[in-house]
């Protein structure tokens, strides 16, 4: 070995030394310098060997970080489709009991002629479900009758003219609009009266 290359392997040693002491927090600094320092002094065929070996190292971590980037995409999907699947749960769950109280309000119909009580009864169901909807779920419906026409809230069916009024106006209202929360989902059928 000559003179030249014997003191740069000193040197390195030194550096690698110096760096072991400065770093010493850090983990993996003195195997850092050390592999360096074999590697200066190893011959290319156990180089190519220690890369190779490297090479594979990585490439399994890569694998595995694949695999795992998979598995927790598969996970996120199957979520998603369960989210959507039963994104309705709780709306359900509250229209049961609905559901129970028409099946008794049948029953008590198949079994009195007291038509009065089971109408009483059929409107009690009617504004316990609206006003339910209306509290929990933020559905509301709209009175049109009497109001300005709005072709954003109004859908028209019949169209009238009257010499009464000066805008047009909704005379009668078929089928009642709903808001969810402030964005109309039906808009209310009606019959329009035109200025003549």
């Amino acid at each position: 070995m000559s003179k030249k290359e014997t003191q740069d392997e000193q040197d390195l040693k030194e550096t690698c030394s110096d760096k072991a002491e400065e770093n010493k927090a850090e983990t993996g600094s003195d195997e850092q310098c050390q592999q360096d320092t074999n590697s200066e002094s190893a011959t290319p065929g156990q180089r190519i060997t220690e890369l190779e070996t490297q090479l594979a190292e990585i490439r399994d971590q890569l694998l595995r970080k694949a695999a795992e980037f998979e598995n927790f995409r598969k996970r996120m999907n199957q979520e998603k489709q369960n989210s959507i699947e039963y994104a309705n749960q709780s709306l359900l769950s509250d229209i049961i009991p609905i559901i129970d109280d028409f099946e008794r309000a049948i029953q008590a119909g198949e079994n009195s002629t007291d038509y009065s009580g089971l109408l009483e009864g059929i409107k009690m169901i009617e504004k316990r479900f609206t006003s339910q909807l209306e509290a929990k779920w933020g559905l509301k419906r709209f009175v049109s009758a009497g109001e300005l026409f709005d072709p954003n809230l109004h859908e028209a069916l019949m169209m009238d003219k009257s010499p009464d009024i000066t805008e047009a106006t909704v005379q009668e209202e078929f089928f009642k609009g709903y808001f969810l929360k402030d964005r109309v989902i039906r808009a209310a059928k009606v019959k329009v009266l035109m200025p003549e």
